[in-house]
């Protein structure tokens, strides 16, 4: 059973709300903040009370290595503690690294990001140097059951600048990269169909939702851009697969939907919008399976 199967077992349980701790600093509520602690201490005493809040209505989390990066060792060692605590609670962890060397260098990053401290069950990498800075992770998914969200079709509004040029055949970039790893990833397909090597599609560009799930059934997909960002659930429902095959990240607006619940603590507001923005996607899922 891979990761990705976990994935998939996992939305299938408990829906398909990926929570982002990508935690700066800043999002801590002032009177939770330790001033005899680091602010790595912190943000691991902030994540800890998020994870237990929301593993019941979270299908995974995703943990964004820059937010820790940020802050030196002592953000490192928050960072490995993160994910840690986020892989206890037996949910799949996906680190946001979007790595995109080769050789050498790609396969010490698959073995710091897949083994030891730094230890995800699955992980992001960027495509543009060519499948050789794909295939050093690949052992990783046929031995251990690993998996890579490889980005595609993202969410941000530069996305126009390279992903969506047109080829001389009529297909997008963005079409020959999704088309030449899910050739890839047909030699690492689990038990549920899907392969190991999944693919970040922007839930904010929704013209091609229906086209692109229909053009890459075996694939998983990593969907940015819900709330904060702008994509509305009726919208990323057409890239889920009858509410499977995809998890939708949201980080801002768990970290910080205190803000928006007042009087409410942060650890149970971040469950109430776990809770909420999974019945918005599921409800808008089963009008089309419906």
């Amino acid at each position: 059973m891979t990761n990705m199967d976990k994935l998939y077992a996992s939305v299938a349980a408990n829906g398909p709300v990926c929570v982002g701790l990508d935690t700066e600093f800043g999002y801590l509520p002032a009177d939770f903040v330790d001033t005899a602690k680091t602010a790595g201490e912190n943000v691991v005493a902030f994540n800890r009370r998020l994870i237990d809040a929301t593993k019941s209505a979270a299908g995974c989390y995703k943990v964004q290595i820059a937010y820790y990066e940020s802050l030196g060792l002592d953000g490192m060692r928050a960072y490995a503690e993160t994910l840690r605590m986020a892989r206890a609670t037996g949910l799949p962890v996906i680190a946001d690294i979007k790595r995109g060397d080769i050789a050498k260098t790609a396969e010490m990053y698959a073995k710091a990001h897949f083994t030891g401290d730094f230890e995800a069950d699955l992980i992001t990498l960027a495509p543009y140097m060519g499948l050789d800075s794909i295939s050093p992770y690949l052992p990783y998914c046929a031995e251990q059951g690993k998996g890579v969200f490889v980005l595609c079709r993202t969410s941000n509004p530069g996305a126009k600048d390279f992903e969506y040029r047109q080829l001389a055949d009529g297909r997008h970039v963005y079409d020959l990269v999704a088309d030449s790893l899910t050739e890839l990833g047909k030699d690492y397909t689990g038990e549920t169909g899907y392969s190991s090597i999944g693919l970040v599609i922007g839930g904010t560009h929704t013209e091609e939702a229906e086209t692109i799930r229909a053009a890459y059934p075996h694939t998983f997909f990593l969907i940015p851009g819900y709330g904060a960002q702008g994509g509305k659930a009726a919208d990323i429902a057409r890239y889920l697969n009858r509410g499977n095959g995809g998890v939708v990240n949201s980080s801002r607006g768990i970290l910080l939907a205190y803000k928006k619940q007042p009087g409410v603590a942060f650890d149970e507001a971040a469950y109430n919008e776990c809770v909420r923005m999974r019945e918005d996607i599921q409800g808008e899922c089963s009008k089309i399976s419906g």
